[in-house]
């Protein structure tokens, strides 16, 4: 019996050598998905894009009923936000007004040109 004990031992040991260089080699280097992915992400940085910023919460939206690429955007956390290309970029409107939480946003039925702005939140 000590003799298979001896054989069946030396083979565990050698297969946990072998198991546990494998591991050691392939944890050295990056794999190719992780350069890739380092690669497409490197050049970006955190940046507000306007009202889809963390923690915003949108209360109400208004589009232009002419153009329909026109989008205000009230926040009850940050103020309006305008689109002139359906949300693609974003611009702040409403930003040197002392109000800060904004609950409703309309445009004027009789001329698109102004826009009503509810200030507080009804929540």
């Amino acid at each position: 019996m000590s003799k298979y004990f001896a054989v069946s031992f030396r083979l565990i040991l050698l297969l946990s050598l072998l198991t546990g260089l494998n591991i050691f080699v392939f944890a050295q280097g990056k794999s190719n998905t992780e350069e890739l992915r380092d690669s497409v992400y490197s050049g970006l940085m955190f940046r507000s894009i306007g009202p889809a910023f963390m923690s915003g919460r949108i209360a109400d939206i208004a589009i232009h009923p002419e153009n329909r690429n026109i989008w205000y955007v009230a926040v009850g956390s940050g103020g309006v936000w305008k689109t002139m290309n359906a949300g693609t970029t974003w611009t702040p409107v409403f930003e040197k007004q002392t109000s800060y939480s904004i609950g409703c946003i309309t445009i004027v039925p009789n001329n698109p040109h102004i826009i009503w702005v509810g200030t507080g939140e009804n929540v």
